[in-house]
């Protein structure tokens, strides 16, 4: 049996089969990217609901695995060397997943480096547009009320984003080509999301992006993503 006992957050949120991957997470656009790909690739794991607030995300435990405060994270018991290795930042655990499982990116190398750019393109830019502009569409709107440059500002930029990934997805199945991968994985649950919680697919008029609507059907159609747009569930 593995021992997780070098990471405090085991002692808040105790592993049940420290055997397998340990995921502190919940269903948001950020989290789901994690538990769809752990789907996906059919690795076993274990979800650990970390709600927002002092007793999740910003508990010492949790951030003593991620020091930014913010899920996804994992253990992974069986890391590099097959030592236990912990690991945050949505990007960055689904290319260790990607390369750790050879699955979810191309073997290539040339396709390798394109799909990390596509993935990057999410990281840097989509996840965090979309993100400003629910906050002022939705969350912030009374805030505003008497200044429309925010919302309308991260809104265009988010259209801007969705129009580059519009032109990509034409005549393609998926970013990559015929190939489903990471790039897929940590994209679609943003600009799913931004409808989804946010409401906004009329703001960002998704009726003029019929690639990405079609794209996105594809996405939430695969088994994996059923499932894991739904874990941690609720307690």
């Amino acid at each position: 049996m593995s021992d997780l006992s070098a990471f405090p957050i085991t002692k808040k949120w105790p592993a049940k089969n420290p055997d397998i991957i340990q995921l502190y997470s919940l269903p948001t656009p950020n989290g789901v990217k994690v538990s769809i790909a752990l789907e996906e690739l059919g690795l076993p794991y274990e979800a650990h609901r970390i709600e927002f607030g002092p007793d999740g995300v910003k508990s010492p435990e949790f951030i003593s695995l991620n020091p930014n405060g913010r899920i996804p994270a994992i253990i992974d018991p069986n890391g590099p060397d097959g030592k236990p290795i912990g690991l945050f930042e949505s990007g960055a655990i689904l290319v260790y997943l990607a390369e750790k499982t050879g699955k979810l990116i191309p073997a290539d190398a040339a396709g390798r480096y394109e799909t990390l750019c596509w993935v990057m393109f999410q990281m840097a830019g989509v996840g965090p547009m979309l993100g400003q502009f629910g906050h002022f569409f939705k969350y912030a709107a009374d805030k505003v009320a008497n200044n429309a440059y925010p919302m309308e500002r991260y809104r265009d930029e988010s259209k801007r984003l969705i129009s580059v990934l519009e032109a990509r997805l034409k005549d393609r199945q998926w970013i990559m080509g015929d190939e489903y991968t990471i790039a897929d994985i940590t994209t679609f649950p943003w600009v799913r999301g931004a409808d989804i919680f946010y409401g906004g697919s009329e703001a960002l008029d998704y009726a003029g992006f019929p690639s990405v609507r079609a794209w996105i059907e594809r996405c939430v159609a695969r088994p994996a993503s059923a499932k894991g747009l739904e874990i941690p569930a609720s307690a």
